[in-house]
């Protein structure tokens, strides 16, 4: 029994809205589950245990189809994409091809010698690096991803720092902030100065900018509201705060995001709800035409209430 007053698609028709696509502007490559984290808020239920893993033959095509496409941004995601066997090739490749690249990183992985390497190649490619940090509170970020956590995410940063990350010199550092639970993001504008004020004092970092996201009901996130039974309230807050000056910057209308097999999605919520790109048949990258892209639909769930509650969640923080 649904807990819906209304479907999404009935909610963006009520308020006159339609969701369109526009021309590509970022392929998001989602290169595998695996992570050493196992966060509540994940909506890809990544972890230690997990095998998922992008081949060298199917990022062989993924290259391919990005030097055709040459796409202005290519989006590393996981799980953790450096502990992707692929990921250093992509990222070389993606920059090879002229797209700015972005790296979506816990932190964690950024500690060792393994991490250093990759930092150096953040450097030399000039990576945009937009790292999870879901409060500047250490009890908090422990509690959310795990004993340590934070301390081994303030290492990191400060070596980010020292390699000349988010410090004005043209190499961008962002941070992700996550609600510790079942509610929205508060302001995305006060709490970046609250990050700026806590982080510096007591650790000195420095960062570009801070970026909301909320929570999505889907994943390891949905098993934990399922458990706590908050499952109905959180969709019905959602959805009472649905507002309509979200949906003209929602992501979905302007990227693509592909799967560590090559399958093409419209939002990696949807690629977590098996919803293939438009609702259609599973399509891979490699047969995907990209003139008509704008006449494609795009596949709605009652989650894309997630991004369109409040302020808006994107892959790029607050919406209005």
């Amino acid at each position: 029994m649904t807990t819906w007053k209304r479907t999404f698609d009935e909610t963006l028709r009520h308020h006159g809205q339609v969701l369109q696509r526009k021309s590509l502007a970022v392929l998001q490559i989602n290169l595998g589950a695996r992570c050493n984290l196992t966060c509540e808020h994940c909506h890809v239920s990544a972890g230690p245990r997990r095998t998922e893993d992008m081949t060298a033959e199917v990022a062989l095509r993924v290259v391919e189809w990005i030097e055709r496409h040459r796409p202005a941004t290519v989006d590393l995601t996981g799980g953790a994409p450096e502990l992707a066997s692929q990921f250093v090739y992509l990222a070389e490749a993606a920059s090879a091809a002229g797209s700015a690249v972005i790296v979506r990183s816990n932190l964690t992985t950024l500690i060792g010698s393994k991490g250093a390497q990759h930092l150096a190649l953040f450097v030399r490619l000039g990576v945009r690096v937009v790292a999870s940090m879901p409060c500047y509170l250490e009890a908090n970020v422990d509690r959310q991803r795990g004993p340590g956590t934070y301390a081994a995410s303030i290492a990191a940063l400060q070596a980010l720092n020292a390699a000349g990350y988010g410090t004005g010199g043209g190499l961008v550092l962002d941070l992700v902030y996550n609600p510790g639970g079942a509610s929205l993001p508060p302001d995305q504008a006060a709490l970046e100065a609250d990050y700026r004020r806590e982080l510096g004092a007591a650790h000195g970092i420095r960062f570009d900018h801070l970026l909301c996201l909320a929570n999505m009901p889907v994943g390891r996130f949905a098993e934990r509201l399922a458990s706590s039974g908050e499952a109905v309230s959180y969709g019905a807050h959602l959805e009472a705060q649905f507002r309509p000056q979200t949906v003209d910057g929602l992501m979905c209308r302007d990227t693509l995001n592909v799967d560590w097999q090559g399958q093409l999605y419209d939002c990696d919520f949807n690629q977590m709800l098996a919803l293939p790109l438009g609702g259609g048949q599973p399509t891979a990258l490699w047969d995907l035409d990209v003139q008509p892209l704008g006449q494609l639909s795009i596949a709605t769930g009652s989650h894309c209430f997630g991004c369109t509650a409040g302020a808006g969640s994107s892959c790029g923080g607050a919406l209005v």
